[in-house]
């Protein structure tokens, strides 16, 4: 048995054609929609380049974005019950992704230890990221669910905390469950009381948030 060489992160085009050989490469440009919440599940999504949002749509028509992923992470392990896909998946760049129908996956799952615990692992830590956002959502008001996202977003550069990613009041407003008029009001606020600076899209966190608003 040839063994698994982990996370896709590390797994080339040739290889996954080598595991997967039902498998078919495809491409969307920017704003597809690859998959619908409800459809039937029948696959699973390499993503070898670009971006995705995963999300829910209220019957209101808000959403609520559950993850953002990137090259060399996946979606769909739901085909593991073939029960029907419980979010939708956006492109937020043009992407490519390599696509393992259920028989292939069954099969690696069956032939390769190592891809069957990294699946077990990718699930649990989607267990544990809804949890503390169903946290959140029940227990934190907007501005707190706010402070929440760009602690947990941000990343040093050059001595500064930064949310890397470029998003709109609405896109941040999809991300923590609130309407995009009461994030713009935060972030106004935030901005006048110097503890945040936005700049083509993308927050700097310049000090300590307070804990209230």
């Amino acid at each position: 048995m040839t063994p698994f060489p982990g996370p896709f992160l590390n797994v080339d085009e040739a290889r996954l054609r080598e595991l997967a050989p039902h498998g078919a490469v495809r491409t969307f440009p920017k704003n597809s929609v690859v998959l619908n919440e409800g459809d039937q599940t029948n696959s699973l999504y390499v993503i070898m380049a670009g971006r995705v949002k995963v999300y829910m749509t209220g019957e209101d028509g808000r959403e609520l974005v559950v993850a953002t992923l990137k090259a060399g992470e996946y979606f769909g392990e739901l085909v593991l019950d073939g029960g029907p896909r419980a979010a939708s998946v956006m492109t937020l760049e043009p992407s490519r992704f390599f696509v393992l129908p259920q028989s292939d996956v069954q099969g690696l799952l069956l032939g390769h230890p190592l891809f069957a615990q990294e699946l077990i692992f990718k699930l649990i830590g989607k267990v544990r990221d809804l949890d503390v956002k169903v946290r959140d959502l029940a227990l934190k008001d907007v501005y707190g669910r706010f402070v929440s996202f760009l602690e947990s977003s941000a990343e040093e550069h050059a001595g500064e905390r930064v949310v890397p990613e470029p998003l709109t009041q609405s896109d941040i407003a999809a991300r923590i469950g609130g309407s995009r008029e009461m994030v713009s009001r935060i972030v106004r606020d935030l901005t006048a009381g110097a503890y945040i600076a936005v700049e083509s899209k993308r927050i700097r966190i310049l000090k300590k948030l307070p804990a209230h608003w």
